[in-house]
């Protein structure tokens, strides 16, 4: 029966802190789905004896051990030879895996180095787990452990795009049957955007018992989650949910732009395509991360028509015809200019709407009138016109992303039909 959990992260680039370790918060929300209690997160760095140590720590906490990273070919990878070393196996070559790596390397026109094959030497005695998306195997054996208790080992690339489809596909189905329990974990993640983690916090408070759910909330920039998470027999865990998110739903749906792990480009998308609608973008401080964001999604040439990436007043009067006296007059960080440099872009690409930014991003080109952080946002579409101007706080990336955040959030709103820029936690 697996109750306890331990999640071991390794590698020199996370203790080092030249690598954020997201692999570990993916896991833990993932454990904390089904409902198994995670004793401890340990990160350690590509030493053989600090790796011992960890392993043996984990092992010694836990019913499962869930490592990630140290499985590539290269010298500093130790994952499978110290398992193999502290549960006293040998390693065993899996001939499936060389064969996939072949295959993949083959695909590419590129000749496999032969350090590659160390990826498919794996403890004897245990399972593996395949990776479809890469080269390196992972992996999960039973050890046996003092009065009789057995320590689960799961072994998966450090990669998340690899990673990731292996946990979802088959270590969690498998750590699913392999609770012990008769009860699920029914949970549901509401994303929202527009509101303070504080302010959820107090919008939300009250409208769930302690005893009915249990609720989280989860601040990653730009946007903020609210995690409910129900546990019960099969199918009254799902009915106790469905009631609790019309709860949430009722109380906070203005703020609401996705349930579950939906992006907000995902979400815009999804909308721009089943509408029709066709798009450009005239991005100044933004740089084109509005277009980047919206073009990483599949499909987006149903909707998207081009973006014009003005940073110079020349080309925002050159390229989208945003007059000079409007430039004199008002400024680029302008109301004023963003309309113009909106009405340019649509009429340009053919567009059924556009939306345009301007601001000071900074650390510098700050002025009283316009201190850094201002931004000014557009929108222009069939009948539709509209502008705000709002003061962002933090550094220079932070101001972009959350420039296109709100971007993005206005052709949500636009496609759905709901007041634009109705948050005024970012005004001025």
């Amino acid at each position: 029966m697996i109750q306890k959990a331990v999640i071991l992260s390794t590698g020199d680039e996370l203790t080092s802190g030249r690598v954020v370790d997201t692999n570990s918060n993916y896991l833990a929300d993932k454990l904390a789905e089904i409902g198994l209690d995670l004793a401890a997160v340990l990160t350690v760095g590509d030493v053989p004896e600090r790796l011992e140590w960890a392993w043996k720590t984990a092992m010694a906490m836990a019913d499962v051990v869930i490592s990630t990273g140290g499985i590539g070919p290269t010298a500093d990878d130790l994952t499978n030879e110290t398992v193999a070393r502290i549960t006293g196996r040998k390693l065993v070559r899996d001939q499936e895996s060389v064969d996939h790596m072949k295959r993949i390397f083959a695909s590419i026109n590129r000749v496999m180095p032969e350090n590659n094959l160390k990826q498919a030497d794996l403890p004897e005695t245990s399972e593996v787990i395949r990776n479809p998306l890469g080269t390196a195997p992972g992996f999960r054996m039973a050890v046996p452990q003092a009065a009789g208790h057995t320590c689960h080992l799961i072994v998966l690339p450090g990669v998340p795009r690899e990673m990731k489809p292996m946990m979802e596909n088959s270590v969690i189905p498998w750590l699913r049957k392999n609770r012990g329990s008769d009860t699920i974990y029914a949970a549901r993640v509401f994303q929202t955007f527009g509101i303070s983690e504080s302010g959820l916090d107090e919008a939300v408070a009250g409208l769930i018992k302690p005893e009915e759910a249990r609720v989280a909330f989860r601040a990653s920039f730009p946007q903020i989650s609210l995690r409910v998470a129900v546990e019960g027999k099969p199918g009254e865990a799902e009915r106790r949910l469905a009631e609790l998110s019309e709860r949430v739903r009722g109380r906070i749906a203005n703020f609401i732009y996705a349930e579950g792990d939906a992006s907000m480009e995902e979400v815009v998308a999804k909308l721009l395509t089943e509408r029709g609608f066709k798009l450009a973008l005239a991005e100044s401080c933004t740089g084109g991360l509005i277009g980047h964001r919206l073009t990483n999604v599949p499909g987006s040439s149903n909707f998207f028509k081009g973006d014009f990436v003005a940073y110079s007043n020349d080309l925002k009067t050159g390229l989208l015809g945003v007059r000079e006296e409007t430039l004199k007059r008002h400024g680029a960080v302008s109301e004023q200019c963003v309309l113009e440099m909106a009405a340019g872009a649509r009429a340009r690409a053919g567009a059924d709407l556009a939306i345009a930014t301007s601001g000071v991003a900074g650390p510098g080109g700050g002025t009283p009138e316009h201190p850094v952080g201002t931004v000014c946002i557009a929108l222009v579409g069939d009948g539709t016109q509209a502008s705000r101007r709002y003061q962002l706080r933090g550094t220079r990336d932070w101001i972009k992303i959350l420039t296109a955040q709100v971007a993005l959030d206005w052709l949500r709103r636009y496609a759905l039909g709901l007041p634009i820029g109705e948050s005024a936690l970012f005004r001025r």
